[in-house]
Parts: structure tokens; sequence; C-alpha cells
């Protein structure tokens, strides 16, 4: 009896300092196994005198009932003490002031683009877009871009690795939406190829882009875009005539004065940048480049398949990343890609 007494005991007690479910099990297997403690007293009842038999029996019947009731009220301690931790980790203060869902907006980014897509499109202009990764087709020979130009190299331009991590030839993130304007061109011409004229191409390409750059006012991703008009008879005063009207649009001023810097790029001839002052205001007098233009190079009509000798046309390319800061006044491009809800909401 003394030895059943004993057992009890030390089974409550390893009960009280199991402080884990998983390990109370266990602790029980000892007590109530298959080969526990209670369980070879059980077996070994067989053994005993008939006269002896009966009285242990019960004895024993009583221990395991005492064992398995200390277990029972360890398990629900255990569930007990699990819920007040949940509760008090998931407790509300209802003294605290509720908390209000907060309203969302555009970025300032996104603004942008849809307000430039918008004026575009009131003057006749598409929308087109395309994939960011890029083939060096699209994105540099169809844009008579030389094999040893530097922008084709590893410092400016984001190339793609195989899976045995060498870099695959010809495949890129896109720096600029230009090959959106060739894939275009290529579509147009292909759907119209068996018409004596083909219609005049007049598209905007907006999106992101991918160079090795980072500063206050240049990001490895930005956002560009690009306009192309094409037709028989398309000239710079065309040019100068679109850019200069969508900029007074776009700043709702004519307070501005508009420039066309003699420049150089491989797929315009002539080519220029375009420069922007306002009259008035904080920056008043102070001229800003904002995009590059020009005629487009007959290299590049011959590669989408446009006769250069019959089409013409312009193209440009423009930061709105640049556009956003000049806008609402932010002095570093940085910002709008920190993800700072502080710096974001005033923009709501």
């Amino acid at each position: 009896m003394d030895r059943l007494d004993q057992i009890v005991a030390e089974a409550t007690a390893a009960f009280s300092e199991t402080g884990d479910p998983d390990a109370l099990e266990q602790v029980k297997a000892i007590y109530l196994g298959r080969n526990g403690r209670i369980t070879d007293l059980l077996k070994g009842l067989g053994k005993l005198p008939v006269d002896e038999r009966k009285a242990a029996g019960a004895a024993v019947n009583r221990a395991k009932e005492a064992v398995e009731s200390a277990l029972q009220q360890r398990r629900e301690a255990l569930r007990r003490m699990a819920l007040a931790a949940r509760l008090a980790e998931e407790a509300l203060d209802v003294s605290l002031p509720g908390r209000a869902q907060s309203r969302g907006g555009l970025h300032p980014v996104t603004r942008t683009l849809e307000r430039i897509e918008a004026l575009f499109r009131s003057i006749g202009f598409a929308v087109a877009d395309g994939p960011e990764i890029e083939a060096e087709f699209q994105n540099f020979t169809a844009l008579n871009t030389p094999e040893d130009h530097p922008a084709r190299s590893m410092h400016d331009t984001f190339y793609l690795e195989d899976e045995a991590g060498r870099v695959a030839k010809g495949i890129l993130l896109r720096t600029h939406t230009s090959p959106i304007q060739v894939r275009y061109m290529q579509a147009h011409v292909a759907r119209y190829a068996g018409l004596e004229t083909m219609p005049e191409i007049r598209v905007i390409a907006p999106g992101r882009v991918y160079r090795v750059d980072s500063d206050a006012t240049h990001s490895p991703m930005f956002h560009q875009v690009e306009g192309l008009w094409i037709g028989e008879s398309v000239s710079f005063a065309d040019l100068k005539g679109v850019i200069g009207d969508f900029l007074r649009r776009f700043f709702e001023s004519d307070d501005l004065q508009v420039r066309f810097r003699p420049s150089f790029f491989p797929f315009t001839e002539p080519s220029a940048e375009i420069d922007m002052a306002f009259t008035s205001g904080s920056l008043k007098g102070r001229w800003l480049e904002i995009a590059g233009c020009g005629m487009v190079h007959p290299n590049v009509l011959r590669h989408v398949g446009i006769d250069p000798e019959r089409y013409i046309g312009f193209a440009f390319g423009m930061g709105p990343d640049r556009l956003t800061m000049l806008r609402y006044g932010v002095n570093d491009l940085r910002l709008f890609f920190d993800g700072d809800l502080r710096f974001l909401r005033q923009f709501v």
C-alpha cells in the first residue's frame, strides 16, 4: 500500500512540474503507458494468491484512478494557462481611442502618369504597353544603337543571368520605353501591310525602366513616357507644338518658356534636349531639362519595315518622376519609392 501511495505522489509531482502538453503525455506513459509502473502492477496481480488478489486489485485500481485524476487536472490547468496567455496577447484596451480606417490614394507618380496619358489621348495619341524584360534587338539594335555604345555596358544596364549564373546574352531589363514603340511600329506595319498608304502612328509608351544609377535625382527603377508620331508630312514644328502645348496644359500655366537645345541620340536625327523655365514662382528663370527628342532616324524606320523615303516623324522621351517633383515641389526623387506613409499621405 505504501508503495502505491508513493507512486501516486511521484506521478502527481511529475505532472505538476510539467508545463507543456506534449511533455505531459510523455510523463503519463511512465505511469499509465503499456509498460508503465501502474500497468506493471496490474499485470502482476495474476501471480498473487487468490485470497490476496481481490484486495490488491482494488488498491491498484484506486491508485490508477488517482493518477488519472491528477493527469486530467494538470491537462485542464495547462489548457487554462494557454487560454489565459492567448487572451492576454489578444486583449483589447477599450480605453484607447478607436482606429479609424485611413483613406487610400494614388501614388503621386501614378497621378502624373494618368494625367500625361489623358492629355495625350485628348490630341489623338494611343497609349501602348510592353514587357519590362526585353531583347537587345528591341532595346538597342532596332534603335540604331551601335554595339560599342556605352548604354550597352553592364555598368549602365541590368542584364539577366541564366540558371548557371552567367549573363544571358541579349536579355535585359529595358532601359527605356522605346522598345514599346518598336513593337508598336512592327505590329502597325504588319496590320496595314496590304494598304497603299499606311495610317499615321501616334502613340505614347509609359512604363517602368531600369538603369544602374541612384542619387537624389536618379533611381535604379524609374518611369518614362516616350512619344512617337510617324506620317508622311510630320515635321519638327509639329514636335515643338505638341511639347509646348503639353507642358502648358500639364502645369496649367502659360508662365513658362520652352527651348530646344541641340543634342545627340542614336535613334533621332536631328536631336535636341527640351528645357523649360518658369517665368514666376520659386523656380523663376531656372532652366530645367525636361525631355529628349528629335526626328526619327531613318535606320530605326528601316528596322521596323517603314520606308524612310516616304514616312517621317518625331519621337520624344520624358521622365514623369521629374515632372512629379516639379508639380509637387519635391526635391529628392528617392522619397517617391521609400514607402514612407508620412510622405505619401500628403498626396491623398
